[in-house]
């Protein structure tokens, strides 16, 4: 029997919404009809999609590849319909990105302010979190990250490489001297744990700073008051180093790849597509 698309259209609904209750609610439909359709459209696909309980919705393994799917003809669906109303194939609706921290604070939101600009129906939600969303779970549209991949189940294109420095303010270095791999463990560091092993090819160093922060940019402030010897990204360090402000040691430290990634190219949304396209200009400024 053929699967309706209005059914998927509602399953992606309810588990973005995670209740039946609001997704019958943002369909214009009772939570009795939203409920039934979703267990015929589980007995027609002969698989279970939700776990129900009396308090939450669980979306099982099955149907949260389905959902991804499902959320993709939904965004279709969206915006033919937007199209056809508007006589327009200009990107609509919510786009929600996920990215890191330091990478959204740093390039992300000239990206974002243009996109808004030149197509005005949509709306962007930016999420700046170190934590890799789940694309179902979170209900996001595209992320951005930084190093090895781990679901196979996504599209990844690859946006630029960015290497981790040991980088250190001159006046330190007139003060302290400057350090070699051997004399590293002795030196000032400023680092995000008590205790740390920085890696230099096959070398390790074991570290143990005398100034310990939770956040990469205040050991880049702490690196730039000469504090100490700071690790951090090429993105966060590159103006500091090029103004001469700070100054690399060892060279790369290592190297990690930067993405964009998104749940399947064979159903792209427009305003998905649209900002993978405008995230090339900053593809080409970072390489």
């Amino acid at each position: 029997m053929m699967i309706s698309p209005s059914d998927m259209v509602l399953y992606a609904a309810v588990v973005r919404a995670g209740s039946f209750t609001r997704a019958a609610q943002s369909l214009g439909i009772t939570k009795q009809t939203a409920s039934e359709r979703i267990t015929k459209l589980e007995e027609r696909l002969g698989a279970r999609l939700l776990e129900r309980t009396t308090r939450k919705l669980r979306v099982t393994e099955t149907g949260a590849v389905y959902a991804q799917r499902c959320a993709a003809i939904a965004a279709q669906v969206e915006e033919a319909n937007a199209e056809a109303q508007k006589h327009q194939a200009q990107p609509v609706g919510l786009l929600r990105i996920s990215a890191p921290v330091l990478y959204g604070r740093k390039y992300l939101m000239p990206v974002v302010a243009a996109y808004l600009a030149r197509y005005p129906k949509v709306r962007v939600e930016l999420l700046l979190s170190d934590r890799r969303v789940n694309f179902t779970e979170d209900a996001v549209d595209l992320a951005i990250r930084v190093g090895p991949l781990d679901d196979s189940t996504l599209t990844a294109r690859k946006l630029s490489d960015t290497h981790l420095h040991c980088v250190v303010s001159p006046a330190f270095l007139s003060r302290q001297g400057t350090p070699t791999l051997k004399t590293l463990a002795a030196a000032r560091c400023v680092g995000v744990r008590p205790r740390e092993t920085w890696s230099f090819g096959k070398a390790q160093v074991k570290i143990e700073p005398v100034l310990v922060v939770n956040d990469l940019e205040l050991a880049f402030e702490a690196a730039l008051a000469g504090v100490g010897i700071a690790r951090l990204p090429e993105l966060l360090s590159r103006d500091a180093v090029r103004a001469r402000k700070l100054k690399v040691l060892f060279g790369p430290v290592s190297t990690r790849s930067v993405y964009v990634v998104y749940p399947s190219r064979q159903f792209l949304p427009v305003k998905v597509r649209s900002f993978i396209e405008a995230l090339d200009p900053l593809t080409s400024q970072r390489r």
